[in-house]
């Protein structure tokens, strides 16, 4: 299986400036999807689209035509493994969060409370453009980590199996902390709950080194959470 890119200097090198640009890329990013007041549909689409575009068009002013080695195939093995890490961040999060609710008070999703309010064509205005939105999020999620693993390697010389650990921690604890105003600033549920999801979304990348499955398999925990949210509030859908 090839290895993670861009860390070790394969396929190409990234410097500290290099993976400075990176991760303002996603503040600027996460800036625009939080601020953008685009709410309506299709024009929803527009704040998704910068959230993934802006790191991507980063990743290729960095790393030129290499930009595609954090992406691989896709099949029906990769869709295979998409549906595994799904189930298995439904499982682990569900079970995450029965711990918590019982050390802690848990806010709720706001999506999922304002489903109840909506038709099935408005649910899928909604649900439609988190499709570019959670790609971003892998983004999120998958350089952080890599940045991590180029630090610890390169520049505090650990080891590789290091690295990914503490890869998984901090980028785990990043996405955490950017869902804090989703969850009403509940620290332990954003960084523990929360955090913990994206470790397991993030093993799905480590597993594979394809970030079109640690984004089907997030697109697919995301939706089932929705549409489960919008079943149990309007009962069968005829």
């Amino acid at each position: 299986m090839k290895d993670f890119p861009f860390y070790n200097g394969v396929p190409v090198a990234v410097d500290g400036r290099g993976w400075a640009i990176l991760m303002a890329s996603l503040v600027v990013a996460f800036a625009a999807l939080a601020w953008v007041p685009l709410e309506s549909f299709p024009l929803n689409f527009i704040p998704a689209l910068l959230f993934v575009g802006i790191p991507l068009i980063a990743l290729q002013r960095v790393v030129g035509p290499h930009w595609r080695a954090l992406f691989g195939p896709v099949g029906f093995k990769q869709i295979g493994q998409m549906l595994l890490f799904a189930v298995l961040t439904i499982v682990g999060s569900l079970a995450v969060g029965f711990v918590l609710s019982r050390l802690m008070t848990m806010t709720s999703n706001p999506v999922s409370d304002s489903l109840a309010a909506e038709s099935v064509a408005q649910l899928m205005a909604r649900l439609l453009p988190t499709i570019p939105q959670l790609i971003g999020e892998e983004f999120l999620g998958v350089l952080p980590f890599l940045a991590v693993l180029w630090l610890c390697v390169s520049r505090f010389g650990l080891s590789r199996r290091m690295g990914i650990v503490l890869g998984l921690v901090v980028s785990g604890l990043i996405f955490g902390a950017a869902h804090l105003p989703t969850y009403d600033w509940n620290w332990g549920q954003a960084l523990l709950g929360i955090g913990w999801a994206r470790v397991l979304l993030t093993l799905a990348y480590v597993w594979t080194r394809n970030l079109w499955v640690s984004a089907g398999a997030h697109i697919l925990n995301d939706w089932t959470g929705f549409l489960f949210a919008f079943a149990m509030s309007h009962g069968p859908i005829e």
